[in-house]
């Protein structure tokens, strides 16, 4: 099973008419972001998906309506976003001890002459086993900010490049009346998945039977809107929503403007309150 990102296979990265990508080996280099850049989204990512049964049959469609950055900007928006959730998620604790902080070494280890080795004056260097470390690393913060808007175009972007290989289910949930790895594998077969490609569903709430149908499927992942995250979504080689996701998507990510305006002005208007009262 391949560990690294498929996001290569995304439409981001394959549409830009400037870049000359022909393989998976060849070497991408992204447009940096500044901190006076203005994330706009000038482009709208509408795609009918049809809508699949528990038995497998289509039973009609839906439509997913949400944001997607233009194409001279959509793979740095993605590769920003997504190098922040890893600085984010590095705790930052690895600490090692210098020369100056290792125990022992406080007499000369052996004679300085007539002994044939190396001249040592203590214990604790770093030319030893055991002792200290020379620019080792020591506890740091490794965390970087991102501006909410542009972290969630980030996300409707990966989502809108990946809708290809999209699909819309009816709930399931309350199917599984008791936990069966096997049947949420038939399950999949009949919607077309292959359980040894990876994929991530999407889905509002998820029933307890069904956690446990499907966490022994190590290409499974089952996420919720509020675990929904940019790593996963270019990890996934399917994507499978239920139609209360779809709902959640489109209300989240969709094309009002005024929606994300609205709630910066909140924001501000909450930060100009706040700064009032603590000058009274």
């Amino acid at each position: 099973m391949s560990t690294s990102l498929s996001f290569f296979s995304s439409t981001i990265f394959l549409s830009n008419p400037k870049s000359n990508i022909h393989s998976q080996k060849q070497r991408v280099f992204f447009k940096p972001l500044t901190a006076t850049t203005t994330i706009r989204s000038e482009a709208a990512a509408t795609a009918t998906i049809p809508i699949l049964s528990f038995d497998g049959t289509e039973v009609g469609s839906t439509t997913l309506n949400i944001k997607s950055a233009p194409l001279d900007t959509a793979r740095a928006v993605v590769h920003r976003g997504l190098t922040t959730d890893l600085r984010n998620a590095r705790a930052g604790t690895a600490s090692t001890l210098t020369r100056a902080q290792v125990r022992g070494g406080g007499i000369k280890p052996y004679p300085q002459k007539k002994t044939g080795r190396a001249r040592q004056g203590s214990k604790r260097t770093p030319l030893r086993p055991g002792g200290g470390v020379v620019f080792g690393p020591k506890p740091k913060d490794w965390s970087v900010k991102i501006n909410k808007k542009e972290k969630r175009l980030a996300i409707s972007t990966a989502l809108s490049s990946a809708v290809e290989n999209a699909i819309v289910v009816e709930e399931f949930g309350d199917k599984f009346d008791k936990p069966k790895t096997k049947e949420f594998i038939e399950l999949m077969r009949r919607w077309g998945l292959d359980p040894k490609e990876k994929a991530l569903f999407l889905m509002t709430e998820i029933d307890e039977n069904v956690i446990l149908s499907s966490r022994n499927i190590r290409t499974l992942k089952m996420l919720t809107p509020r675990t929904l995250n940019l790593f996963d979504i270019l990890d996934s080689e399917k994507l499978v929503f239920t139609k209360s996701a779809v709902e959640f998507l489109n209300e989240r990510y969709g094309n009002d403007d005024n929606e994300w305006e609205f709630e910066e002005e909140e924001q501000d208007g909450g930060k100009v309150e706040e700064s009032a009262e603590s000058s009274e």
